[in-house]
């Protein structure tokens, strides 16, 4: 059960009007809200749109792109490429070239997951590939500030180029919490208490939750049906906010 998913159709269904449109726009929330899971889920809708699940600098970027179109039989792409190992031959100037050609031949759009604080040659280069081949490029992030979207702010500067996933509602994340710890399995004698700290702790993120639920399930945390919460919750704090 994807944790985007549940509670989200109303989201899906915002993203997916903003997938249609063709037009460029910026989603964002916090870590574990679900972003990545419900833009993955709206994926087979919308073949020609060319996803980069890792986004660190424009030259994975390009990457990411050649290899998606050369799965979708670009013309250009497959004259450039043999096959997937080609790509990592080619120079990074070459690499844009053929990217930057196979781009102007079709109706493609560009999703940019997992950025991390864009500098400006990298937003430079986003500029040149909505303006050379007409390709909107959509854009991932924790927030819409300038620490997380970097030179590529300006970019999604409208409000209404940006899209905000957020927390579940108290209601939603208790229904979401119980249905985690059902599929899970998870038993415990101070159930209750755990589901009330789990949504006290997690403040509705659904991540948080599933990493509560499944956390609570390792042998450190159990004194036989009883959940230890409070080291639980201690070591979960510690984590989470380093994998934020």
């Amino acid at each position: 059960m994807p944790e985007s998913i549940f509670g989200r159709e109303y989201e899906r269904q915002a993203v997916r009007q903003r997938l249609a449109k063709r037009r460029p726009f910026l989603i964002h929330g916090p870590t574990g809200v679900g972003k990545t899971l419900l833009l993955r889920s709206l994926l087979p809708e919308f073949p020609s749109v060319l996803y980069c699940d890792d986004s660190a600098t424009i030259q994975m970027v390009f990457r990411r792109l050649a290899s998606s179109l050369l799965r979708l039989r670009s013309p250009r792409a497959r004259s450039a490429f043999r096959n997937e190992e080609a790509i990592k031959t080619k120079s990074a100037v070459s690499l844009k070239g053929i990217v930057m050609d196979a781009l102007n031949e079709g109706q493609y759009a560009i999703v940019l997951d997992h950025l991390v604080h864009p500098s400006h040659s990298f937003a430079s280069a986003v500029r040149e590939m909505m303006s050379w081949g007409s390709t909107p490029v959509n854009a991932v992030a924790l927030s819409s500030h300038m620490e997380d979207t970097g030179f590529l702010q300006p970019l999604y500067s409208d409000r209404t180029q940006k899209y905000e996933i957020r927390n579940f509602e108290k209601s939603v994340a208790e229904q979401f919490a119980r249905e985690v710890v059902r599929r899970t399995n998870l038993t415990a004698s101070n159930m209750n208490e755990f589901l009330d700290k789990i949504l006290q702790f997690s403040e509705g993120n659904p991540g948080a939750i599933v990493a509560l639920v499944e956390t609570a399930k390792h042998p450190k945390y159990r004194s036989e049906e009883h959940i230890k919460i409070s080291p639980l919750y201690i070591d979960f704090r510690m984590n989470w906010r380093a994998a934020g």
